[in-house]
């Protein structure tokens, strides 16, 4: 759980004191969206490694 509360940490440290709100919330859900598609593309290799099948 520490880790989870140091990433946190940096996330909210990478935009303190941001000027352009319009470029602070593209990044931020930016970095939300390559989350996601990091996540979904470990579950697809786990899925396929899982059930065996070709890659």
């Amino acid at each position: 759980m520490g880790t989870i509360t140091h990433f946190r940490n940096l996330y909210v440290q990478a935009f303190e004191n941001c000027k352009p709100i319009v470029l602070v919330a593209f990044l931020k859900v930016y970095s939300v969206f390559c989350a996601l598609m990091i996540f979904s593309a470990l579950y697809a290799f786990v899925v396929r490694a899982a059930n065996g099948f070709d890659f």
